[in-house]
């Protein structure tokens, strides 16, 4: 059963409609190439359902998120993190903080001298999939078990 989701949004601003727009924004996503890691909910899952055509989701497993916190994660004034910045969220090491973001323990909103989300680049040569279709379809899009790879291209 999973703990926690890793979600991107893959598709940009223009022409999404009020009501995906708003679940979005909720989730920290205002942006193309966002990623945040989401407790598993019963909300979760509808909230993803709903914007499954702007967005791409996984289980996210714990070298992934350590990875994540430690090239992408950004605190305010967008620096990176550094150990005080981890004490001053409550953990010990970031390794630590890694295993409570996947294990869904705690929410990337709650850890407060970070940022809630990981700006992401384009990946390294590019989209092997479409980025239109669902990935039942041959996409990306949607609940991908694929993302991890497409991840680390993108990190």
């Amino acid at each position: 059963m999973a703990k926690a989701y890793l979600v991107i949004r893959i598709k940009g601003q223009a022409d999404v409609p009020y009501w995906a727009n708003t679940t979005l924004r909720l989730l920290k996503l205002e942006k193309k190439y966002r990623a945040i890691i989401l407790p598993v909910k019963e909300n979760t899952d509808g909230m993803l359902k709903k914007i499954q055509q702007f967005v791409s989701w996984q289980e996210v497993d714990l070298s992934t998120t350590k990875e994540l916190l430690d090239k992408k994660g950004r605190r305010s004034g967008y620096k990176k993190i550094t150990p005080e910045d981890i004490s001053k969220a409550g953990f010990k090491t970031i390794n630590e903080l890694a295993t409570s973001l996947s294990e869904g323990k705690i929410s990337m909103t709650k850890i407060k001298p970070l940022k809630p989300w990981f700006a992401l680049s384009p990946p390294r040569q590019g989209f092997k999939r479409s980025t239109k279709r669902l990935y039942g379809q041959k996409g990306i899009l949607g609940h991908n078990k694929e993302l991890t790879t497409l991840v680390k291209r993108m990190m």
